[in-house]
């Protein structure tokens, strides 16, 4: 199935497309990036510049990469990223973190686009519904694959985390961040009973939380 526009439309005025990066990893933080475009020049772009935009787990690291570029440079596109920390993660919950991050990346946008833009706003999410976001939303099951924003959005997002794993790897040497991503591999784990958990692991988990010496 390819993305198209048609829940965008059902929705009318501005609407927004919400996805996240990073629920199941024990490491670093959760991501999310809200898109949004006018949707008239959304349908043009949805057959040239976007018309390789789809879920970003059936893309390749290479043209995730790519298309998270033509996405930040169209000018047409407003687009935010956010995420919540490891502690925000461990203080709120998974889920609830989640849901910070993506109400931050909407109220980013919705600062960019101005005041008097903010009132015609609508969220489409993916996923299960996300409370607390500040205008009227609609979830969208396996809206990635189905929603251009959407798609979109989970483009930005899994880049963006991506990005920061080769900060992880970068800072905690040993625990192979930048090959598995913080995600609980048996890599991982053969890292996390030697060197024990770094401060970018999620304490809270539980197979962390097993391994913590402290």
């Amino acid at each position: 199935m390819a993305v198209s526009l048609d829940f965008e439309k059902k929705l009318g005025g501005i609407v927004l497309g919400v996805d996240e990066a990073g629920r199941g990893p024990l490491a670093g933080a959760v991501y999310a990036a809200a898109v949004t475009a006018p949707l008239g020049e959304a349908e043009a772009l949805l057959s040239a510049e976007w018309s390789g935009i789809n879920d970003s787990k059936q893309l390749s690291e290479k043209r995730r990469e790519t298309l998270a570029e033509v996405i930040k440079t169209t000018k047409c596109c407003t687009w935010a990223i956010a995420s919540a920390s490891p502690r925000e993660i461990d203080k709120l919950n998974i889920l609830r973190a989640t849901h910070l991050a993506m109400r931050r990346a909407v109220e980013e946008v919705a600062r960019k686009l101005g005041e008097e833009a903010a009132k015609s706003i609508a969220v489409l999410v993916d996923g299960n519904p996300v409370k607390g976001l500040p205008f009227t939303s609609q979830n969208l099951v396996k809206g990635d694959a189905k929603s251009l924003f959407i798609a979109a959005a989970s483009i930005l997002a899994k880049t963006a985390r991506d990005a920061d794993c080769l900060r992880l790897e970068a800072e905690y040497p040993g625990y192979g961040f930048a090959k598995h991503k913080g995600y609980p591999t048996k890599e991982h784990f053969a890292a996390l009973a030697r060197l024990g958990p770094c401060p970018e692991h999620r304490i809270s988990f539980g197979p962390v939380a097993q391994m913590t010496l402290f």
